[in-house]
């Protein structure tokens, strides 16, 4: 079923039932973010024009599974966050955890920190510029990062911003495997370890999502 947009368009996605079960007590807070983005995101350039129909699962669903998976009182950094998934949903879902939020464009941060006044949201901050600016600058218990680059690229960008023993977990397709592969030496070169591919929301969505995650640093 979906919901009527007005006549602008496709139709906006229901709101599917395991919305409630991910979000807990935020439930609220995650529908009104979930409603402005449905009614700016396409013009602010936040999600595509054919996006409204699965903009809850394949969308804020989507990054809400990253959620049982973050450190109680941890501190996340969302590599290119552009419209908030994964990190700014997290930051909804887990008020208990301090969430950056890296973005480069100046009108996505803008779009941000909109959201995060609007929401009320004292755990999460923008920070506006690339991954590599940032080397030094700060570190973070727990990188996600979602539709960024490979693993290849993607792992020399955001190592050094975890403190030793900190852990990647990267929203990936289904070529992970192939790029896993691809970056054997990067991974080697950056003490990335425990690897494993989890499929994770395969009983609460109609498609699971799968993540990429490892620890970084030698062995405690």
């Amino acid at each position: 079923m979906k919901q009527d947009d007005g006549g602008q368009g496709a139709p906006l996605e229901t709101e599917p039932a395991a919305a409630i079960d991910m979000a807990g007590a935020q439930i609220d807070t995650l529908r009104a973010f979930a409603a402005d983005l449905a009614a700016r995101g396409e013009e602010l350039g936040l999600i595509g024009p054919l996006e409204l129909p699965r903009l809850w699962t394949r969308h804020i669903l989507n990054s809400a599974v990253l959620a049982p998976l973050l450190r109680t009182g941890g501190r996340v950094a969302d590599i290119g966050t552009g419209g908030g998934m994964p990190g700014l949903v997290l930051g909804i879902i887990r008020p208990d955890v301090e969430v950056f939020l890296v973005e480069p464009m100046e009108r996505r941060c803008a779009w941000l920190n909109e959201q995060i006044e609007r929401l009320e949201l004292t755990n999460t901050h923008v920070k506006r510029g690339r991954a590599e600016e940032f080397h030094g600058a700060f570190e973070a218990d727990q990188i996600t990062a979602r539709a960024v680059t490979a693993l290849k690229k993607l792992v020399p960008l955001t190592v050094p911003l975890l403190r030793e023993q900190g852990e990647l977990l990267f929203l990936k397709g289904a070529a992970i495997h192939d790029e896993i592969e691809a970056a054997q030496k990067v991974l080697r070169k950056h003490k990335v370890r425990d690897i494993e591919v989890l499929e994770l929301g395969a009983e609460q969505l109609a498609e699971s999502t799968r993540v990429f995650r490892a620890k970084v640093g030698t062995h405690g």
